[in-house]
């Protein structure tokens, strides 16, 4: 369905990697003037496609057109830390004209900067505080800001650049709780043209429009993200109704036809019989017998035809039912005994121990040090083993003058055997291959063997002999998930950092229930309050302001539903 009014439009679009990596093929579409939310699985080439609208790519063939200017917010934030926010917001030659005129400075150049926008901090202000962000920030570095503020703030400079259409890859990855809730503040009230690829059902609810890329086809449905889902599995479990139907009507045609065959068969049979033993006349057997083969030929004629018609039905049914590749996580059993104790978190006097099978959840605001924290666990638990952590642990862990922040606060580990995903993706050997990555992580495991863990994660052919960093982001994170959950002997303590982050809601799914059902510890560092609800924990524990307390989390019905629309 198209927007009567569309914002970008999409004509056959292709495009190619360098290496010759197919991403898109023949992608024709549109998005309208409003809010879309734009999802698909990992791989499905969306931040592709919005590096294509954004002219960051040049498509091979087809065409990219919209209504005017594009902003792109990347998935990737890279931010120079030395710039000014003013910088980043794009207002900083305006904003130090109008300071240098109001010091005194009347040089025509200051004049010819301001033009008619003397009201810019003024304005610049408002934009930050509607993020959240105080308006002394904008003399501050990006280095000088959380990631969450780091991000508010490229988001704030989209909104105040005005762009006719903008394009969010991801903004909400990593925020905090509070940060998501501003950030879902300003999209409420966006104006003009906005499309946003997110995971986030939170923030997808918000859209409009809800449109997936899904195998090189571009559909629109108009509503958000929730009621789409809803359409998409009852449309699927009515085409999955219709192929089970339509398989059953092709077994019967072809029974009816076989015993058609056998009919004809036994007809045929009677009348050789009753030629050879004479008892009709020889005109008339020949008679019969051409009759016989007419009517046989027609028969078998129509038996085919139905069951030919049965298969061409069955074969648009199956057509409708998607075959979607989708991540199988079955993790091994670590052989962890109940009872046995994996990791202890000491703060403001208690203790906590995380005891084989738990799960633990680690929250608090963006800059809390929960990463900090947690490479520490990992960093303690390498020290009486020389065996590489499953997954690499980062070597260079923040030195003692940011360790010691907390005073009261600390975490020991009591086990050697633990798979560790950072939330960088940072462990894995660029110049190696996907299969040389995960021997490392398993390496008494045969080449076949780790072929097949690889392919449960989607990585198969010749992608697992490609250099890592030629993997797309998808294929890269994948591959880490694969080392640290297939590593062998398998870990017994698993510690994720916002492992959802790069994740599609499927894959979430199935990350859901592989740890539900892990026997080993696991403590899980997120801002995804529906994933974690979801995951049950044994324990939540946040970390603010330099102090671990025994936390608790929002209910699973309020994590998934978003503030109200406006």
């Amino acid at each position: 369905m198209f927007s009567p009014s569309p914002a970008v439009v999409l004509d056959r679009v292709t495009f190619s990697w360098p290496d010759g990596t197919p991403a898109l093929h023949d992608v024709s579409g549109a998005f309208g003037d409003g809010r879309t939310g734009l999802v698909g699985r990992n791989g499905s080439g969306k931040s592709t496609l919005l590096a294509l609208i954004a002219g960051a790519l040049t498509p091979a063939s087809g065409t990219v057109s919209a209504i005017g200017d594009v902003d792109l917010l990347p998935q990737r934030l890279t931010l120079a830390t030395d710039r000014r926010v003013a910088e980043v917001l794009g207002v900083a030659a305006t904003l130090d004209a109008v300071r240098a005129i109001s010091a005194g400075d009347v040089s025509p150049d200051h004049f010819d900067a301001v033009g008619d926008d003397w009201d810019v901090e003024a304005r610049t202000a408002a934009a930050l505080s509607e993020a959240g962000l105080p308006p002394s920030v904008l003399d501050r570095r990006i280095g000088q800001l959380s990631g969450g503020e780091a991000v508010l703030a490229a988001l704030v400079g989209v909104r105040l650049r005005g762009a006719a259409v903008a394009l969010l890859d991801e903004p909400t990855n990593n925020l905090d709780r509070d940060a998501r809730a501003r950030v879902y503040d300003l999209v409420r009230r966006w104006r003009g043209a906005l499309v946003v690829v997110s995971h986030d059902p939170a923030l997808l609810d918000l859209m409009d429009d809800t449109a997936e890329l899904y195998g090189n086809t571009l559909s629109t449905f108009g509503g958000p993200y929730t009621p789409w889902r809803e359409a998409r599995d009852a449309e699927q479990a009515a085409a999955r109704q219709a192929e089970s139907a339509a398989r059953q009507v092709v077994r019967r045609e072809k029974r009816d036809r076989i015993h058609q065959e056998q009919v004809l068969a036994s007809r045929a049979a009677m009348g050789r019989r009753a030629q050879i033993e004479k008892r009709v006349p020889g005109i008339v057997a020949g008679a019969r017998k051409r009759s016989a083969q007419e009517s046989a030929g027609r028969l078998r004629i129509e038996a085919s035809g139905k069951e030919a018609q049965a298969r061409a039905a069955l074969d648009a049914a199956e057509r409708r039912v998607r075959d979607d590749d989708s991540v199988r996580i079955d993790l091994p059993d670590p052989g962890v005994g109940s009872g046995r104790r994996l990791a202890t978190f000491t703060g403001g006097g208690r203790s906590w121990v995380l005891q084989g099978p738990e799960r633990v959840a680690l929250v608090g605001p963006n800059g809390a040090g929960k990463t900090t924290l947690v490479r520490r666990l990992v960093d303690d638990g390498r020290q009486d083993s020389s065996a590489p952590t499953p997954g690499g642990a980062d070597p260079a862990f923040p030195p003692p003058s940011v360790a010691n922040r907390w005073r009261s606060v600390d975490v020991t580990a009591q086990t050697d055997r633990i798979g560790y995903l950072s939330q960088r993706v940072d462990g894995l050997d660029d110049a190696g291959s996907p299969l040389e990555n995960l021997r490392r992580a398993a390496p008494g495991v045969g080449d076949v063997e780790l072929r097949g863990r690889l392919a449960r994660f989607l990585l198969r052919g010749d992608t697992v002999l490609r250099p890592v960093r030629a993997l797309s982001g998808g294929e890269r994170f994948r591959l880490a998930l694969a080392c640290v959950l297939m590593a062998d002997p398998p870990p017994q303590l698993l510690v994720l950092d916002e492992p959802t982050n790069n994740l599609d809601l499927d894959t979430v799914d199935q990350l859901v229930d592989a740890l539900s059902a892990y026997r080993g510890g696991v403590i899980v560092v997120s801002h995804d309050d529906g994933f974690l609800a979801r995951l049950e924990p044994d324990l939540v524990l946040e970390l603010r302001d330099g102090a671990l307390t025994e936390g608790g989390l929002r209910t699973a019905a309020a994590a998934s539903h978003p503030p109200e629309r406006g």
